[in-house]
């Protein structure tokens, strides 16, 4: 294999397993983690949602645990960042990247997307405040300049000096995979109970929406680094990533999709 080139099948397996782990960061450990802490009765976790019989807790409680699917991204995302350029393997600081951009996205963009929308997450934590206005203007404005200001970080390692190289790659390590797993969580999504109006409000909302820096990336204007290597680092083949790819693929949409539990509080 060249020096620096990408094995794009390694991406694809990647990026699914960076998506499906980050929805199960903010579905499974933020929602449901939040839910048992406060004592409310889950009764089905699926691939897009988090569900818990209401009348269990207090609607404090309830504001804590739609908060924090947003606040566990955060949580394990943001140290990820940190400790991205001290891994030394390609493929795994590849991935932990990957992971740590989509986690810490779908936090941010939750702001913009329930204070724009007035739907999801933050919509119900801020639900009964006045003036209505006030707080889903707040939800926007942070969620912006989190979004856009805060959240960026270059994938310089990995991308080159020239503009040329640095605009083909980014393509190939950030459009590929806002795709694969957008593709990934909607077709999880397809197979809910709740219908396709949740597909459209949560699973595509979450992937294309919540995550789209990763589409407009490349084209974004952005000198290297003064510490950019030439060549970039690549990404091997790795068919270690592509089993594990596979394994959790077939268990997020085919387990997760159709969903854990039941919908049906009495049971």
């Amino acid at each position: 294999m060249k020096e620096g080139s990408v094995d794009r099948a390694t991406v694809v397996a990647i990026a699914v397993l960076a998506y499906t782990l980050a929805d199960l960061v903010h579905e499974a450990l933020g929602h449901g983690g939040a839910a048992l802490l406060l004592g409310a009765r889950p009764t089905m976790l699926n691939a897009i949602f988090f569900n818990y019989d209401e009348a269990t807790v207090s609607l404090t409680a309830q504001r804590v645990i739609s908060a924090a699917g947003s606040v566990v991204n955060l949580v394990v995302g943001l140290p990820l960042l940190a400790i991205v350029p001290r891994v030394r393997s390609a493929r795994w600081r590849y991935f932990l990247w990957l992971f740590a951009a989509v986690n810490v996205l779908t936090a941010f963009g939750y702001l913009l997307y329930s204070g724009i929308g007035g739907i999801g997450d933050w919509s119900r934590v801020i639900d009964g405040f006045a003036p209505t206005w006030l707080y889903r203007g707040g939800l926007i404005v942070t969620g912006f300049v989190l979004y856009f200001v805060v959240a960026p970080r270059p994938l310089d390692a990995f991308l080159g000096r020239t503009r040329e190289l640095r605009e083909v790659r980014a393509r190939a390590l950030s459009l590929v995979p806002y795709f694969v797993g957008a593709a990934a969580l909607v077709l999880a999504g397809l197979l809910n109970p709740l219908g396709w109006r949740l597909v459209v409000i949560s699973a595509a909302a979450a992937s294309l929406g919540g995550t789209s820096l990763l589409a407009w990336y490349p084209a974004l204007p952005r000198a290297p680094q003064r510490d950019t290597t030439e060549p970039p680092l690549g990404i091997a083949r790795g068919n270690g990533w592509l089993l594990a790819a596979t394994i959790v693929l077939l268990f997020f949409v085919f387990v997760l999709g159709p969903g854990i539990g039941s919908l049906a509080v009495g049971d």
